[in-house]
């Protein structure tokens, strides 16, 4: 068996080894099809939209708790496709290996250490007028 590469590879090792214990088979792949390929694609599917509607309501809560549930629902949903594309990204690399997820954690962290060596006022007022610019708002 090779070493796992990914950060994902060991999760799915040992979801892989508790299926088969649970259900003592190790040579299909779950789903409604007989095609393997078919259930792979539809798992992606549901789990991607799974992801996606619940990364989008957290995000318009966190908003919603401060600037109204319009206002985040606005800011959320008129997102432009760089920043998109972006975090997609840079998620990508976060997730695809160990020093990826440390290249990616040092530049929040960075990215943090910057807003709060900003004044209080005018790194909130940065924020403040890219979520405005976002939302439609300006």
């Amino acid at each position: 068996m090779a070493k796992p590469t990914h950060l994902t590879d060991m999760a799915s090792d040992r979801i892989d080894d508790a299926v088969e214990s649970v259900s003592g088979e190790r040579d299909t792949v779950p789903g409604p099809s007989t095609n393997p390929s078919t259930n792979l694609i539809i798992n992606d599917i549901l789990l991607r939209s799974v992801g996606r509607l619940s990364r989008i309501t957290v995000e318009k809560a966190v908003l919603g708790r401060k600037y109204g549930s319009q206002f985040a629902k606005d800011a959320v949903e008129n997102r432009s496709l760089l920043h998109t594309m972006a975090a997609y990204g840079v998620t990508k690399v976060a997730t695809r290996s160990l020093p990826g997820a440390a290249i990616v954690s040092t530049g929040l962290v960075l990215k943090v250490l910057f807003d709060r060596s900003q004044s209080r006022r005018k790194s909130r007022r940065t924020g403040e007028r890219m979520l405005r610019k976002q939302a439609d708002y300006d």
